[in-house]
Protein backbone atom coordinates (compact mmCIF):
# COMPACT_ATOMS: atom_id res chain seq x y z
CA UNK A 1 0.00 0.00 0.00
CA UNK A 2 1.26 3.47 -0.93
CA UNK A 3 0.71 6.45 1.39
CA UNK A 4 1.35 10.03 0.22
CA UNK A 5 0.91 13.04 2.50
CA UNK A 6 0.54 16.55 1.11
CA UNK A 7 1.36 19.55 3.26
CA UNK A 8 2.26 23.19 2.78
CA UNK A 9 1.52 26.70 3.91
CA UNK A 10 -2.18 27.51 4.11
CA UNK A 11 -3.67 28.68 0.81
CA UNK A 12 -1.10 27.17 -1.58
CA UNK A 13 -3.56 24.65 -3.07
CA UNK A 14 -2.44 21.45 -1.34
CA UNK A 15 -6.01 20.09 -1.16
CA UNK A 16 -6.41 20.51 -4.92
CA UNK A 17 -3.07 18.82 -5.64
CA UNK A 18 -3.84 15.98 -3.22
CA UNK A 19 -7.26 15.46 -4.77
CA UNK A 20 -5.81 15.47 -8.28
CA UNK A 21 -3.15 12.91 -7.36
CA UNK A 22 -5.83 10.66 -5.86
CA UNK A 23 -8.01 11.02 -8.97
CA UNK A 24 -5.06 10.01 -11.15
CA UNK A 25 -4.32 6.98 -8.95
CA UNK A 26 -7.93 5.79 -9.17
CA UNK A 27 -7.98 6.28 -12.94
CA UNK A 28 -4.90 4.01 -13.13
CA UNK A 29 -6.90 1.20 -11.48
CA UNK A 30 -5.90 1.59 -7.82
CA UNK A 31 -8.40 1.48 -4.97
CA UNK A 32 -7.79 4.97 -3.65
CA UNK A 33 -8.83 6.88 -0.54
CA UNK A 34 -8.10 10.58 -0.20
CA UNK A 35 -8.40 11.60 3.42
CA UNK A 36 -8.34 15.05 5.00
CA UNK A 37 -6.94 15.64 8.49
CA UNK A 38 -7.23 19.41 8.07
CA UNK A 39 -9.87 20.95 10.34
CA UNK A 40 -10.78 23.34 7.49
CA UNK A 41 -11.96 20.57 5.18
CA UNK A 42 -12.03 21.51 1.49
CA UNK A 43 -11.82 18.15 -0.25
CA UNK A 44 -15.57 18.06 -0.73
CA UNK A 45 -15.40 21.47 -2.40
CA UNK A 46 -12.57 20.31 -4.67
CA UNK A 47 -14.54 17.28 -5.84
CA UNK A 48 -17.81 19.20 -5.99
CA UNK A 49 -19.43 16.50 -3.89
CA UNK A 50 -20.95 16.10 -0.46
CA UNK A 51 -18.56 14.01 1.65
CA UNK A 52 -18.42 13.27 5.36
CA UNK A 53 -16.64 11.38 8.14
CA UNK A 54 -16.95 8.01 6.37
CA UNK A 55 -15.38 7.15 2.98
CA UNK A 56 -17.70 8.44 0.24
CA UNK A 57 -17.36 7.24 -3.34
CA UNK A 58 -17.01 10.06 -5.88
CA UNK A 59 -15.79 8.03 -8.88
CA UNK A 60 -14.85 4.48 -9.77
CA UNK A 61 -12.29 3.23 -7.22
CA UNK A 62 -12.06 6.73 -5.71
CA UNK A 63 -13.31 7.52 -2.18
CA UNK A 64 -13.08 10.71 -0.12
CA UNK A 65 -13.15 11.06 3.65
CA UNK A 66 -13.06 14.20 5.78
CA UNK A 67 -12.12 12.96 9.25
CA UNK A 68 -14.41 14.03 12.07
CA UNK A 69 -11.60 15.06 14.41
CA UNK A 70 -14.02 15.91 17.21
CA UNK A 71 -15.49 12.41 17.11
CA UNK A 72 -12.03 10.81 17.13
CA UNK A 73 -11.08 13.07 20.03
CA UNK A 74 -14.12 11.99 22.03
CA UNK A 75 -13.46 8.32 21.32
CA UNK A 76 -9.76 8.38 22.21
CA UNK A 77 -9.69 11.00 24.98
CA UNK A 78 -13.04 10.43 26.70
CA UNK A 79 -11.65 8.38 29.61
CA UNK A 80 -8.86 10.84 30.36
CA UNK A 81 -11.11 13.85 29.88
CA UNK A 82 -13.71 12.38 32.24
CA UNK A 83 -11.11 12.07 34.99
CA UNK A 84 -9.84 15.62 34.44
CA UNK A 85 -13.40 16.95 34.57
CA UNK A 86 -13.96 15.22 37.92
CA UNK A 87 -10.83 16.87 39.35
CA UNK A 88 -11.88 20.31 38.11
CA UNK A 89 -15.38 19.77 39.48
CA UNK A 90 -13.96 19.17 42.98
CA UNK A 91 -11.89 22.33 42.56
CA UNK A 92 -15.08 24.28 41.83
CA UNK A 93 -14.30 25.15 38.21
CA UNK A 94 -17.30 26.16 36.09
CA UNK A 95 -18.39 23.15 33.96
CA UNK A 96 -18.18 25.07 30.68
CA UNK A 97 -14.68 26.35 31.50
CA UNK A 98 -13.65 22.86 32.65
CA UNK A 99 -14.73 21.42 29.30
CA UNK A 100 -12.46 23.88 27.53
CA UNK A 101 -9.54 23.27 29.89
CA UNK A 102 -9.57 19.50 29.26
CA UNK A 103 -9.14 19.88 25.50
CA UNK A 104 -5.46 19.84 24.54
CA UNK A 105 -4.67 22.46 21.84
CA UNK A 106 -4.11 20.69 18.54
CA UNK A 107 -5.25 17.31 19.89
CA UNK A 108 -8.04 16.98 17.37
CA UNK A 109 -5.65 17.24 14.42
CA UNK A 110 -3.30 14.75 16.04
CA UNK A 111 -6.03 12.23 16.78
CA UNK A 112 -7.25 12.53 13.20
CA UNK A 113 -4.18 10.51 12.29
CA UNK A 114 -5.69 7.56 14.14
CA UNK A 115 -8.28 7.35 11.38
CA UNK A 116 -5.43 6.97 8.89
CA UNK A 117 -4.16 4.05 10.95
CA UNK A 118 -7.58 2.35 10.86
CA UNK A 119 -7.89 2.80 7.11
CA UNK A 120 -4.38 1.48 6.52
CA UNK A 121 -5.14 -1.60 8.62
CA UNK A 122 -8.44 -2.24 6.81
CA UNK A 123 -6.68 -3.60 3.71
CA UNK A 124 -9.32 -1.92 1.53
CA UNK A 125 -6.99 0.48 -0.24
CA UNK A 126 -4.03 0.33 -2.62
CA UNK A 127 -3.32 4.05 -2.20
CA UNK A 128 -4.10 6.49 0.61
CA UNK A 129 -3.57 10.18 -0.12
CA UNK A 130 -3.62 12.47 2.93
CA UNK A 131 -4.52 16.14 2.73
CA UNK A 132 -2.76 17.37 5.86
CA UNK A 133 -3.29 20.48 7.93
CA UNK A 134 -1.06 23.50 7.14
CA UNK A 135 2.64 23.01 7.77
CA UNK A 136 2.96 24.02 11.43
CA UNK A 137 0.07 21.79 12.49
CA UNK A 138 1.41 18.92 10.39
CA UNK A 139 4.83 19.07 12.02
CA UNK A 140 3.31 19.15 15.50
CA UNK A 141 1.10 16.26 14.51
CA UNK A 142 3.95 14.13 13.12
CA UNK A 143 6.32 14.88 16.01
CA UNK A 144 3.90 13.84 18.75
CA UNK A 145 4.21 10.02 18.60
CA UNK A 146 7.94 10.08 19.31
CA UNK A 147 7.66 12.76 22.01
CA UNK A 148 4.87 10.84 23.73
CA UNK A 149 6.96 7.69 23.46
CA UNK A 150 9.73 9.27 25.55
CA UNK A 151 7.24 10.17 28.28
CA UNK A 152 5.66 6.72 28.23
CA UNK A 153 9.02 4.94 28.54
CA UNK A 154 10.66 7.22 31.11
CA UNK A 155 7.95 8.80 33.28
CA UNK A 156 4.67 6.97 32.88
CA UNK A 157 5.58 3.60 34.48
CA UNK A 158 6.87 5.29 37.66
CA UNK A 159 3.92 7.68 37.81
CA UNK A 160 1.49 4.79 37.42
CA UNK A 161 3.07 2.82 40.29
CA UNK A 162 3.14 5.85 42.60
CA UNK A 163 -0.48 6.77 41.93
CA UNK A 164 -1.62 3.20 42.53
CA UNK A 165 0.16 3.09 45.88
CA UNK A 166 -0.97 6.52 47.09
CA UNK A 167 -4.52 6.60 45.68
CA UNK A 168 -6.31 5.65 48.96
CA UNK A 169 -4.27 8.10 51.07
CA UNK A 170 -4.48 11.05 48.68
CA UNK A 171 -8.17 10.57 47.97
CA UNK A 172 -9.01 10.78 51.69
CA UNK A 173 -6.55 13.55 52.51
CA UNK A 174 -7.19 15.89 49.59
CA UNK A 175 -10.67 14.87 48.54
CA UNK A 176 -9.47 14.80 44.92
CA UNK A 177 -10.26 11.68 42.89
CA UNK A 178 -7.14 9.79 41.86
CA UNK A 179 -6.87 8.31 38.34
CA UNK A 180 -7.90 4.68 38.07
CA UNK A 181 -6.41 2.00 35.90
CA UNK A 182 -8.76 2.73 33.03
CA UNK A 183 -7.29 6.22 32.70
CA UNK A 184 -3.76 4.86 32.43
CA UNK A 185 -5.00 2.19 30.04
CA UNK A 186 -6.48 4.89 27.79
CA UNK A 187 -3.20 6.81 27.70
CA UNK A 188 -1.23 3.63 26.98
CA UNK A 189 -3.64 2.70 24.19
CA UNK A 190 -3.34 6.15 22.65
CA UNK A 191 0.44 5.94 22.83
CA UNK A 192 0.49 2.52 21.15
CA UNK A 193 -1.80 3.65 18.34
CA UNK A 194 0.21 6.82 17.67
CA UNK A 195 3.37 4.69 17.67
CA UNK A 196 1.85 2.57 14.91
CA UNK A 197 1.05 5.74 12.97
CA UNK A 198 4.67 6.89 13.24
CA UNK A 199 5.94 3.50 12.06
CA UNK A 200 3.50 3.56 9.17
CA UNK A 201 4.34 7.07 8.00
CA UNK A 202 8.11 6.75 8.37
CA UNK A 203 8.17 3.42 6.51
CA UNK A 204 9.46 2.84 2.97
CA UNK A 205 6.01 3.01 1.33
CA UNK A 206 5.09 6.42 2.76
CA UNK A 207 6.33 9.88 1.82
CA UNK A 208 5.50 13.57 2.13
CA UNK A 209 5.12 16.08 -0.69
CA UNK A 210 5.47 19.78 -0.01
CA UNK A 211 3.13 22.04 -1.95
CA UNK A 212 4.13 25.67 -2.41
CA UNK A 213 3.57 28.70 -4.59
CA UNK A 214 6.55 30.55 -6.12
CA UNK A 215 6.80 33.22 -3.42
CA UNK A 216 9.73 34.01 -1.15
CA UNK A 217 7.78 33.71 2.10
CA UNK A 218 6.27 30.39 1.06
CA UNK A 219 9.66 29.07 -0.08
CA UNK A 220 11.20 29.93 3.28
CA UNK A 221 8.53 27.90 5.08
CA UNK A 222 8.91 25.03 2.61
CA UNK A 223 12.64 24.87 3.37
CA UNK A 224 11.98 24.74 7.11
CA UNK A 225 9.37 22.03 6.56
CA UNK A 226 11.84 19.91 4.61
CA UNK A 227 14.37 20.16 7.42
CA UNK A 228 11.87 19.43 10.19
CA UNK A 229 10.23 16.51 8.40
CA UNK A 230 13.66 14.95 7.85
CA UNK A 231 14.58 15.56 11.49
CA UNK A 232 11.65 13.39 12.59
CA UNK A 233 12.40 10.66 10.06
CA UNK A 234 9.82 11.35 7.33
CA UNK A 235 10.75 11.07 3.68
CA UNK A 236 10.08 14.05 1.41
CA UNK A 237 9.89 12.68 -2.14
CA UNK A 238 9.06 15.81 -4.10
CA UNK A 239 7.95 19.43 -4.20
CA UNK A 240 4.96 20.82 -6.07
CA UNK A 241 5.29 24.40 -7.32
CA UNK A 242 1.66 25.38 -7.76
CA UNK A 243 0.00 28.33 -9.55
CA UNK A 244 2.92 29.13 -11.82
CA UNK A 245 2.09 31.87 -14.33
CA UNK A 246 2.49 30.69 -17.96
CA UNK A 247 5.05 32.75 -19.85
CA UNK A 248 3.25 32.65 -23.19
CA UNK A 249 1.39 35.78 -24.30
CA UNK A 250 1.84 37.51 -20.96
CA UNK A 251 0.86 41.16 -20.74
CA UNK A 252 3.06 43.63 -18.86
CA UNK A 253 1.40 42.91 -15.51
CA UNK A 254 1.69 39.13 -15.83
CA UNK A 255 5.19 39.43 -17.30
CA UNK A 256 6.29 41.00 -14.01
CA UNK A 257 4.84 38.05 -12.12
CA UNK A 258 6.51 35.61 -14.48
CA UNK A 259 9.91 37.20 -13.85
CA UNK A 260 9.40 37.23 -10.09
CA UNK A 261 8.24 33.59 -10.07
CA UNK A 262 11.14 32.50 -12.28
CA UNK A 263 13.58 33.93 -9.75
CA UNK A 264 11.89 32.02 -6.90
CA UNK A 265 11.67 28.82 -8.95
CA UNK A 266 15.42 28.98 -9.55
CA UNK A 267 15.86 29.05 -5.75
CA UNK A 268 13.43 26.15 -5.41
CA UNK A 269 15.58 24.04 -7.73
CA UNK A 270 18.65 24.91 -5.66
CA UNK A 271 16.96 24.43 -2.27
CA UNK A 272 15.53 21.02 -3.12
CA UNK A 273 18.31 19.68 -5.31
CA UNK A 274 17.93 15.94 -5.88
CA UNK A 275 14.15 15.98 -5.47
CA UNK A 276 11.58 16.11 -8.28
CA UNK A 277 10.11 19.59 -8.69
CA UNK A 278 6.67 19.35 -10.29
CA UNK A 279 5.12 22.53 -11.70
CA UNK A 280 1.43 23.28 -12.05
CA UNK A 281 0.47 26.31 -14.12
CA UNK A 282 -2.18 28.78 -13.07
CA UNK A 283 -5.34 27.62 -14.82
CA UNK A 284 -7.96 29.83 -16.42
CA UNK A 285 -10.65 28.33 -14.18
CA UNK A 286 -10.63 26.66 -10.80
CA UNK A 287 -10.40 22.86 -11.15
CA UNK A 288 -13.50 21.33 -9.56
CA UNK A 289 -14.65 17.76 -10.01
CA UNK A 290 -12.88 14.49 -10.73
CA UNK A 291 -12.24 15.18 -14.42
CA UNK A 292 -10.70 18.63 -13.85
CA UNK A 293 -8.59 17.38 -10.94
CA UNK A 294 -7.28 14.41 -12.94
CA UNK A 295 -6.42 16.76 -15.82
CA UNK A 296 -4.49 19.04 -13.45
CA UNK A 297 -2.55 16.09 -12.03
CA UNK A 298 -1.82 14.73 -15.52
CA UNK A 299 -0.23 18.05 -16.50
CA UNK A 300 1.53 18.32 -13.15
CA UNK A 301 3.34 14.98 -13.26
CA UNK A 302 3.93 15.19 -17.03
CA UNK A 303 4.27 11.45 -17.57
CA UNK A 304 6.09 10.69 -14.31
CA UNK A 305 4.60 8.04 -12.04
CA UNK A 306 2.74 9.94 -9.30
CA UNK A 307 2.82 6.85 -7.08
CA UNK A 308 6.52 6.02 -7.46
CA UNK A 309 7.92 4.80 -4.14
CA UNK A 310 10.56 7.02 -2.53
CA UNK A 311 14.12 6.00 -3.28
CA UNK A 312 17.20 5.95 -1.08
CA UNK A 313 17.71 4.88 2.49
CA UNK A 314 15.58 7.55 4.15
CA UNK A 315 16.58 10.43 6.45
CA UNK A 316 18.23 8.16 9.04
CA UNK A 317 20.97 5.59 8.46
CA UNK A 318 24.07 4.15 10.10
CA UNK A 319 27.30 3.20 8.36
CA UNK A 320 30.12 1.14 9.86
CA UNK A 321 33.74 2.29 9.97
CA UNK A 322 36.99 0.71 11.11
CA UNK A 323 36.80 2.73 14.35
CA UNK A 324 33.09 2.26 15.02
CA UNK A 325 30.18 3.80 13.15
CA UNK A 326 28.71 7.01 11.74
CA UNK A 327 25.10 8.05 12.28
CA UNK A 328 23.66 10.04 9.36
CA UNK A 329 20.56 12.21 9.87
CA UNK A 330 19.38 14.26 6.90
CA UNK A 331 19.00 17.95 7.77
CA UNK A 332 18.69 19.69 4.40
CA UNK A 333 19.31 23.43 4.33
CA UNK A 334 20.72 23.63 7.86
CA UNK A 335 23.89 25.50 8.86
CA UNK A 336 26.28 24.20 11.50
CA UNK A 337 25.36 26.89 14.01
CA UNK A 338 21.68 25.96 13.83
CA UNK A 339 22.17 22.45 15.24
CA UNK A 340 22.60 21.59 18.90
CA UNK A 341 23.55 18.04 19.85
CA UNK A 342 23.63 16.36 23.27
CA UNK A 343 24.17 12.77 24.43
CA UNK A 344 22.17 11.40 27.34
CA UNK A 345 22.79 7.71 28.02
CA UNK A 346 21.28 5.83 25.04
CA UNK A 347 19.74 8.92 23.43
CA UNK A 348 20.89 11.73 21.18
CA UNK A 349 19.07 15.01 21.68
CA UNK A 350 19.08 16.88 18.35
CA UNK A 351 17.74 20.44 18.34
CA UNK A 352 17.20 22.42 15.15
CA UNK A 353 15.59 25.81 15.70
CA UNK A 354 12.42 25.30 17.72
CA UNK A 355 12.23 21.55 16.99
CA UNK A 356 13.86 18.89 19.15
CA UNK A 357 14.10 15.17 18.56
CA UNK A 358 15.06 12.58 21.16
CA UNK A 359 16.71 9.92 19.06
CA UNK A 360 17.03 6.55 20.80
CA UNK A 361 20.25 4.94 19.62
CA UNK A 362 20.31 1.37 18.32
CA UNK A 363 21.94 -1.07 20.74
CA UNK A 364 25.05 -1.25 18.55
CA UNK A 365 25.60 2.51 18.92
CA UNK A 366 24.43 2.98 22.50
CA UNK A 367 27.52 1.17 23.85
CA UNK A 368 29.90 3.40 21.83
CA UNK A 369 31.33 6.82 22.62
CA UNK A 370 30.60 9.94 20.56
CA UNK A 371 33.89 10.84 18.91
CA UNK A 372 32.72 13.94 17.05
CA UNK A 373 30.00 15.42 14.87
CA UNK A 374 29.58 17.73 11.92
CA UNK A 375 26.97 19.05 9.53
CA UNK A 376 28.05 18.27 6.01
CA UNK A 377 26.31 17.93 2.63
CA UNK A 378 22.88 18.43 4.12
CA UNK A 379 23.13 15.92 6.94
CA UNK A 380 24.26 15.61 10.52
CA UNK A 381 27.05 13.06 10.85
CA UNK A 382 27.83 11.80 14.33
CA UNK A 383 30.94 9.61 14.69
CA UNK A 384 31.01 6.83 17.26
CA UNK A 385 34.00 4.77 18.38
CA UNK A 386 34.70 1.92 20.73
CA UNK A 387 35.23 3.15 24.33
CA UNK A 388 38.75 2.94 25.71
CA UNK A 389 37.38 0.94 28.63
CA UNK A 390 34.10 0.14 30.31
CA UNK A 391 34.42 3.14 32.61
CA UNK A 392 34.73 5.44 29.65
CA UNK A 393 31.66 3.88 28.10
CA UNK A 394 29.67 4.50 31.25
CA UNK A 395 30.90 8.07 31.43
CA UNK A 396 29.86 8.80 27.87
CA UNK A 397 26.28 9.36 28.95
CA UNK A 398 26.51 13.15 29.28
CA UNK A 399 27.71 15.89 27.02
CA UNK A 400 26.58 18.67 24.72
CA UNK A 401 27.98 19.82 21.44
CA UNK A 402 26.92 22.64 19.14
CA UNK A 403 27.69 21.87 15.52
Amino acid sequence: MRIILFTGKGGVGKSTVAAGTAALAAAAGHRTLVLSTDAAHSLGDAFGARVGPEPTQVAERLFVQQVDAQLRFEQSWAEVQGYLLSVLDVAGVDPVAAEELTVIPGAEEVLALLELRLQALSDEWDVIVVDCAPTAETLRLLALPEALGWYMQRVFPTQQRVMKALRPVLSRAAGVPMPRGTVFDAVERLHAELGEVHTLLSGPSASVRIVMTPEQVVLAEARRSHTSLSLFGYRVDGVVANRVFPAEDADDWRAGWVMAQDAVLAEVEESFAGLPIWRSEYRATEPVGVADLAALATDLYAGADPLAAPTGTGPFRVTRTTEGAVLHLALPGVRRDEVDLARHHDELVVTVGSYRRLLTLPAGLARLQVAGARVEEGELRVRFREPADHGAAAGAGQGRRRE
